[in-house]
């Protein structure tokens, strides 16, 4: 009986075991995936399934039905998604915030033209990107075909082409300024007392010194773009403003801010007004009252600085857009809502 008993239990064991296996293979468990899928999944889950829904389905995500039209994609969807190549989609998550109250940037085939839809350009390392657009293409049952190692081997290459070229171009730069510097003392010697008195050098550009100082730029891109790859962008820290202006441009400013806030950087798809627009972002309607424009300044230039696992992204703000949203952003001062908006769960 004992044995009977026994045998029993470990037929259930193996039938439980099995039954979790098939589960595991046919809902996307994390258990089969590889270290640049689960990474991805993991990014996803933090900056993206609040829109997208976890499983990438339209109406999943808390702030799918608060968020002006059009809506996110239904990333689940073969027949849409499969449309779309691997370098379409990660440029849509790496690109530059443009105006599309701008006919231009609507007409644009290349520009990914929703403002709701947040760059993560400056926030997370172009590698990172990759790993979600993988991730994604998991969802309608698709791989990453990119060639990632390819791109890592090209920027590699490129900063090291960009360094011999900027060792050359210092080179023959120094050069050129040790004869430049040595004809101005063989000249200085051969004039006499009376004419050094008030003589003053000429400043002369040299034309070496042009090309070093285009190839040490060339070279500073290369670095950058190479570091981006694998390295989360960094910026230096947002230095205390001056906010002053005058009345008759706080005006001005403060309309720009008001169609920066909805036409370029679509805050209004993560942040309230009026009981309008996204729960991921506090309601901002009475932002003039609660928050130091100091404050909203910098967490609007670098967000990260201000709180480093923020789900809000660094748009790359420019300084004077920066100033527009922050001098907008004080004019909202609604009163005390009666029943305010809860926080998502």
């Amino acid at each position: 009986m004992k044995r009977v008993a026994g045998g029993g239990r470990n037929m259930t064991v193996i039938g439980l075991a099995l039954i979790g296996l098939t589960f595991a293979l046919f809902s996307g468990c994390a258990l089969f995936e590889d270290e640049k899928t689960a990474k991805g999944r993991k990014l996803y889950n933090h900056y993206c399934s609040h829109c997208h829904g976890e499983s990438g389905q339209q109406g999943e995500g808390f702030n799918w039905e608060r968020m002006p039209d059009p809506r996110p994609k239904n990333l689940a969807s073969n027949a849409e998604m499969s449309t779309f190549s691997d370098e379409e989609i990660f440029h849509t998550v790496y690109r530059d915030m443009m105006d599309t109250s701008d006919q231009k940037v609507l007409d644009d085939e290349n520009y990914f033209a929703v403002p709701t839809m947040p760059t993560f350009k400056y926030t997370l390392s172009e590698e990172e990107i990759w790993a979600i657009v993988g991730y994604v293409r998991t969802l309608h049952g698709m791989s990453l075909t990119y060639d990632l190692e390819g791109r890592r081997k090209e920027l590699e290459g490129a900063l090291q082409a960009a360094q011999a070229e900027m060792e050359q171009a210092q080179a023959v730069f120094d050069a050129a300024e040790a004869k430049a510097a040595a004809a101005q003392a063989a000249k200085e010697e051969s004039m006499t007392e009376a004419q050094l008195e008030n003589y003053e050098p000429e400043e002369v550009t040299l034309p070496e010194e042009e090309v070093f100082t285009a190839a040490a730029e060339k070279y500073e891109k290369a670095k950058s773009e190479f570091e981006n790859f694998s390295k989360r962008p960094k910026k230096a820290q947002v230095s205390r403003p001056d906010l002053s202006i005058a009345e008759e441009d706080r005006t001005k400013q403060v309309k720009l801010g008001e169609q920066l806030y909805s036409e370029k950087y679509g805050c209004n798809g993560c942040h309230s007004l009026n009981d309008e627009g996204g729960l991921v972002g506090p309601a901002l309607d009475r932002a003039g009252f609660r928050l130091n424009p100091t404050w909203i300044y910098r967490w609007i230039l670098y967000p990260q600085a201000m709180k480093k696992h923020t789900r809000m992204p660094n748009l790359g703000i420019s300084e004077q857009d920066a100033r527009a949203l922050t001098y907008y952003l004080g004019t909202l001062q609604a009163p005390k809502p009666e029943n305010p908006i809860p926080p998502p769960e």
